[in-house]
């Protein structure tokens, strides 16, 4: 066990931290927004698979990543529409309605793949993975250039979204605004402004960056698709931001705890340790029910969080 608390394995294991833990940044991020104005979206795994696979299946075709990435989040985008109008405009339990869209999302992708692999005659579809990007003179710092600053760019968007987000939602008018939608919408509509297209807005830019979360795991991380890529990090999501207690910064300690806890496993299966690795995979999703059952008597989510608004309620 000693030769693997080596300065190498721990430096990799910690920069494996930082880039397992960008995706799930993104879509907790947009996940915040979206409960912050009231709407809980339960179909971000979806989202995310969507714009794994939109990503994937566009750069193929077309050989640019910027085109895949701008793909995966339009697709997203639009799953996230349908679920702005069934839980805000129909009023629908947004609970089921989240559910269908990552059954939805699921068929859709599985489907698709499967055509794409007839059309080709191949079994495996390549693409080229995004390159890393390493910031000058900060990546030659020592240790923190290799954890931090030696990504692609995406791993940088995703870091910057939490002072960003933090930014908007406690130093803008607009970000109180949605915050008090997540409170009391009534007090937003007795001021003469929409609800619902405060909330539309939310819960697109929820699905955009749920969408360019999952373009990451596909032309960000790997250079082929896999039916059910985002292997439940939709689901981690929504659990990073009940972690934080809707606070971004708390958002990223917990996402980057989670992905820790990933990159570890991961690293002692390839080191080759003798210890059941079963435990180790299970591992960050114990944790996710730990830190739920912790926070319960702690939670400081929006009062009208999965409550649909309406005038005459």
């Amino acid at each position: 066990m000693s030769e693997f608390f080596t300065e190498t394995i721990v430096i990799s294991i910690l920069a494996a931290m930082v880039r397992i833990g960008a995706p799930l940044i993104l879509a907790a991020i947009g996940e915040l927004i979206a409960e912050r104005a009231g709407v809980i979206n339960l179909g971000v795994e979806g989202m995310m698979l969507m714009g794994c696979f939109l990503g994937f299946f566009v750069t193929f075709e077309t050989g640019s990543i910027l085109a895949g990435i701008g793909a995966a989040m339009v697709g997203a985008m639009l799953m996230s529409l349908i679920m702005a109008f069934m839980a805000i405009t129909l009023r629908l339990e947004q609970f089921v309605t989240g559910l269908a869209l990552n059954l939805l999302a699921s068929g859709l992708t599985l489907f698709w793949f499967r055509s794409l692999l007839k059309t080709i005659g191949s079994t495996q579809p390549n693409i080229d993975l995004l390159e890393k990007a390493p910031i000058p003179f900060l990546s030659d710092i020592p240790y923190l250039g290799i954890i931090v600053f030696s990504h692609n760019w995406l791993v940088y968007l995703a870091i910057l979204s939490v002072p960003i987000c933090s930014f908007f939602l406690y130093k803008t008018k607009y970000g109180l605004e949605l915050r008090c939608l997540g409170e009391n919408p009534r007090a937003i509509d007795m001021k003469g402004l929409s609800v619902a297209k405060r909330q539309y807005l939310a819960v697109l830019f929820g699905g955009m960056m749920a969408g360019l979360a999952g373009a990451f795991i596909s032309v960000g991380s790997s250079i082929r698709f896999v039916p059910e890529m985002t292997a439940g990090r939709g689901w981690l999501a929504i659990v990073i931001v009940i972690a934080g207690n809707w606070q971004p910064k708390w958002i990223l300690v917990a996402a980057l705890v989670f992905a820790f806890l990933e990159a570890f496993q991961m690293h002692v299966q390839a080191v080759g340790i003798n210890f059941p690795y079963q435990i180790l995979l299970a591992l960050p999703y114990v944790v996710a029910v730990i830190a739920l059952m912790h926070r319960r008597a702690r939670s400081r989510a929006p009062a009208s969080l999965g409550v649909a608004y309406s005038r005459g309620s």
